[in-house]
């Protein structure tokens, strides 16, 4: 785990003793802190009995205390703990600000930091990769993977070369107060957590204070300036020196996309583009970017190539749980004009537990789509919103009948796409189970002997080990 003296002989409470909680606990006890822990759930305690105090920090007097530790999970916005913290003038925190805290003590490193409502993953996955690839050590975390106060701390090449890539969601960003990123990327900024916030604004403010924090002489990289992303660039491009403010450049990558497998669609594109900002800031040559995207595997569930068959590609797209979400999946597979059964070439399976009436953005896609195959709570929503729209649409119900549908009409060239633009809460427990479900019903073409799996590295490792030519 990460440690630094920097905690050593201070104070400290953490509420929420979930992955990001234990770990920063575990990091404050390591760092010889004296720590308070409390959960609401025994079952989160008990690794601490014993170890720590165990209380309620809202039931304490926190005279004295350095730093609350919240869960991202906490909502400030209602919880009490928010005005008990700052009845004692204590800093509320999180394992980010954690981090920040103890970046002086680690060995010869950078940061880079991603935010946005979407794209951050697959972002900070690709600069993950890349890094890797280039002979650069790279640690992910923050919002995705393992938390970051967990991970045993970089070892730096022969050239003092490290960079912790972090996702940073805008509760994550909340919660941190010094972290200086050598990097930082906003992929975009949509409607989103609402519940948190008061209004779209003050959740795009939110999101600014991850470049605020940073230096201005650092690169930010933008990689939508759809509003109100466009105003929080401006406000950057004004604060910094000129080039440190930058758009990333789409239309350059553009002629390069065909030849990423998993990086279909405007807003993989985007994606890409910020991640190739990021790496060429440190250090990586258009050679070595440009041989790692076209080995970069989907992260699971985010527009994840499956298997082709007969020149039919699967696509698991769990993730997308709202239409928003679903357009660019959408938007990926145009119609082609060389395929001879039909220009539209998407057989979307779609539903779940609708977040929202009516298609949204998916309307603007419909050109795409060859049918359309429902399922879930939703299904026969959909089907109604979509008949008359588009030339088929089969009511289905359960996933496994709308598979074996697809694949029986799906022809040369089709794309058979599982985004269901739902939440998976009616079925499935998350979008995981659900996206592993869709897996599991094409393996049963895989078993078959006719569906081949992508064609990717299992893993970097496998790459950097020459195993993978």
């Amino acid at each position: 785990m990460i440690t630094s003296p920097a905690f050593a002989d201070k104070r400290y409470a953490v509420l929420g003793l979930a992955r990001s909680g234990a770990a920063a606990a575990e990091a404050l006890l390591a760092s010889r802190a004296s720590v308070t822990v409390w959960d609401r759930q025994d079952v989160a305690r008990i690794p601490f009995e014993g170890r720590c105090e165990i209380a309620d920090p809202l039931e304490m007097d926190l005279t004295g205390f350095d730093g609350l530790v919240v869960s991202p999970g906490v909502p400030l916005n209602t919880h009490p703990i928010k005005d008990h913290a700052a009845k004692f003038g204590v800093p509320i925190i999180g394992d980010i600000e954690l981090f920040a805290l103890a970046r002086e003590d680690l060995p010869a490193h950078r940061v880079v930091g991603v935010t946005g409502t979407n794209g951050k993953s697959t972002t900070v996955a690709l600069v993950h990769h890349i890094l890797r690839l280039a002979g650069i050590p790279s640690l992910l975390g923050g919002n995705i993977g393992e938390p970051i106060m967990g991970q045993e701390p970089l070892v730096p090449n022969e050239n003092g070369e490290g960079v912790y890539v972090l996702e940073l969601s805008s509760y994550q960003i909340d919660l941190s107060h010094t972290l200086d990123c050598d990097a930082t990327a906003l992929s975009n900024i949509t409607p989103d957590h609402l519940d948190r916030y008061d209004g779209f604004a003050a959740y795009a403010a939110s999101k600014a204070r991850l470049f605020e924090m940073q230096s201005a002489d650092r690169l930010a990289v933008f990689g939508s300036l759809e509003e109100p992303a466009g105003a929080i660039h401006e406000a950057q491009r004004v604060r910094r020196p000129e080039g440190r403010a930058i758009a990333a450049n789409l239309k350059a990558l553009a002629p390069l996309q065909g030849e990423w497998p998993s990086l279909q669609g405007p807003h993989n594109l985007e994606n890409a583009a910020v991640a190739v900002a990021i790496v060429e800031e440190l250090g990586v040559t258009r050679g070595q970017w440009e041989h790692a995207l076209k080995l970069f595997r989907s992260l699971p569930h985010r527009m994840e190539l499956v298997c082709e068959e007969h020149g039919v590609t699967f696509i698991n797209d769990s993730k997308a749980t709202n239409t928003a979400s679903s357009a660019p999946a959408l938007a990926a597979y145009p119609p082609r004009a060389d395929i001879r059964y039909g220009a539209a070439r998407v057989h979307w399976i779609v539903g779940g537990l609708a977040k929202e009436d009516g298609l949204g953005a998916c309307e603007d896609m419909l050109s795409n789509i060859a049918a359309a195959y429902t399922i879930g709570e939703a299904g026969p929503r959909f089907a109604e919103l979509l008949e008359g729209k588009i030339d088929k649409v089969e009511r289905c119900e359960l996933a496994c009948e709308a598979v074996s549908r697809a694949r029986d009409a799906a022809q040369p060239g089709d794309v058979v796409l599982f985004s269901p633009a739902c939440a998976s809460f009616d079925q499935f427990r998350d979008y995981e189970k659900r996206g592993d479900h869709f897996r599991q019903l094409v393996g049963v073409i895989a078993e078959e002997g006719d569906c081949e799996p992508a064609t990717f590295p299992n893993t970097d490792e496998e790459y950097l080990k020459g195993e993978i030519a």
